[in-house]
């Protein structure tokens, strides 16, 4: 059973929103679907008799796998502030990967993906098809955090020496304020400029720059 995450979450934009009227939780993955997988998360709300929310974010450089309004879609990284309009009542489950680590799933670079969306489908085959049925005919997000890690289990490769570190130097510019510059991001890595810049475009999805100023606008948030 997947773990409840309690630390703070970055790059949500606080809203005035009805007391207990919208929950988000999270929920960090099993040891084995760790290196993969950063958390599943899940939004409920229930707004009926209430004005809609506007919820924002700031995105991170992730793919989500996103199950909401009869569908399951792979959402790559959108480089723009992120909006949701929620009224009535309803809910979002999500699957949220660790920098640089869809690429072997995706078999393509995360940059075609992204500010766009795909099927389950297209990624994961018709298989997917029963994980979108059972997370959305699933109340309880724990429960769904669990039918998410029995689906990965078994699909997720060994996870390439080079991702695992690219996936750390991004998870080390979010960490690490004193980090502005994309020269600071060359000196760690090794790499000259200009393949820095295509392992970026490969696996992350935006370039190094991008994700320097986006977690160091998080911060400012």
């Amino acid at each position: 059973m997947s773990r409840p995450r309690i630390d703070a979450p970055r790059g949500v934009l606080p809203r005035p929103a009805p007391a207990g009227k919208i929950v988000h939780e999270r929920f960090a993955p099993s040891p084995e679907l760790e290196h993969y997988v950063q958390h599943f998360w899940s939004v409920r709300w229930d707004l009926r008799d209430e004005a809609p929310v506007v919820a924002e974010t700031l995105s991170h450089p992730c793919v989500h796998l996103v199950f909401e309004q009869g569908k399951g879609r792979v959402v790559g990284v959108p480089r723009r502030r992120f909006r949701q309009r929620l009224q009535g009542q309803d809910r979002v489950f999500g699957i949220k990967f660790r920098p640089a680590t869809f690429q072997p799933l995706l078999r393509a670079p995360v940059s075609s993906i992204t500010d766009r969306m795909l099927g389950l489908r297209t990624v994961f085959g018709a298989r997917s098809d029963a994980l979108r049925r059972a997370i959305l005919g699933e109340p309880d997000p724990r429960r769904c955090a669990a039918l998410a890690e029995d689906f990965l289990r078994g699909r997720l490769p060994p996870l390439p020496e080079p991702l695992a570190r690219l996936r750390d130097v991004v998870e080390r510019l979010a960490s690490d304020p004193d980090i502005t510059r994309v020269e600071q991001v060359v000196a760690l890595t090794g790499l000259e400029p200009r393949k820095l810049q295509r392992r970026f475009d490969a696996a992350v999805g935006v370039s190094p720059k991008w994700v320097i100023q986006r977690y160091r606008l998080h911060e400012a948030a």
